[in-house]
């Protein structure tokens, strides 16, 4: 299956400490990523623990699945099912993330589209490249076309 000899490369488990400004705070976030061959695909989940300087810490974690889609190199997220339980993506109309999963050489990118309420949207990229000691990570947020946040760190590979 195709879609093995690409995910295989990038299996494992990850973790990695980001700083980054926030309304003119620096901030220190903690990362990790861990990706999984399953039945159908694979599964990406990633954990972003960030620290206030007021001592608070707030933690967001997901798990996505991914199954190949019609296009080479393209995976469709598979986090909800229609009327016949087959997997399928959420829609973004209805306030859903729409997800989808490339990858291109080295590099194993995510992309989740969000449409508010207004029409407005907001595109996050995670792109993930292969590297001796793990993976770099490069994180944007994009809103109706600007970069709002960029975030660029070393995830070291556990196992």
């Amino acid at each position: 299956m195709a879609m093995a000899s690409e995910a295989d490369r990038f299996v494992g488990t990850y973790v990695g400490e980001a700083q980054f400004v926030h309304e003119g705070e620096t901030r220190r976030r903690d990362m990790s990523t861990t990706i999984k061959d399953t039945k159908n695909g694979f599964q990406l989940s990633w954990t972003s623990v960030t620290y206030k300087d007021d001592g608070r810490t707030t933690e967001k974690a997901y798990t996505i699945n991914f199954t190949p889609s019609d296009r080479p190199h393209i995976y469709q997220s598979a986090m909800a099912q229609n009327l016949f339980g087959q997997s399928r993506p959420l829609d973004p109309l209805k306030g859903e993330p729409f997800v989808w999963a490339r990858f291109e050489g080295d590099t194993f990118s995510v992309f989740s589209l969000f449409i508010n309420e207004t029409g407005n949207y907001e595109v996050q990229e995670f792109h993930r490249t292969l590297v001796e000691e793990g993976l770099d990570l490069r994180f944007l947020r994009i809103r109706n076309g600007v970069i709002e946040r960029e975030i660029e760190t070393l995830l070291v590979r556990q196992d």
